[in-house]
């Protein structure tokens, strides 16, 4: 294997790196690319662009498509599909950031 490839190889472990094509994308997460489009539309996950102007999408991205997936599966226009996984990644980090917070505090207290 060429020493120009050993980067790449290292990258497929990585959740952010842009490993899936739309075709490919799409096919794993049993949709269209058109969907792919709609959420990247929404504003939702913005795929990288290729040196072809391709859209190339990670895993990370895969995963909040298919959260978009199922929220529109149940009835959810895309718009508010994406507007609701916004939210919950907002609180995901608020709490995130909450219990890093308590924990200093806590160690704090016991320092004293």
């Amino acid at each position: 294997m060429p020493a120009e490839n050993a980067p790449v190889v290292g990258n497929l472990d990585d959740d952010d790196y842009p490993a899936y094509t739309m075709g490919r994308a799409a096919a794993v997460l049993g949709t269209t690319p058109a969907f792919l489009r709609s959420v990247g539309d929404a504003g939702l996950i913005v795929p990288l662009r290729s040196q072809g102007g391709h859209r190339r999408y990670s895993r990370r991205q895969l995963r909040t498509a298919a959260r978009a997936r199922e929220l529109v599966d149940q009835g959810t226009p895309v718009e508010a599909a994406c507007r609701i996984i916004s939210l919950e990644n907002q609180l995901e980090d608020a709490l995130r950031l909450n219990r890093e917070i308590s924990r200093k505090l806590d160690g704090c207290r016991t320092d004293t």
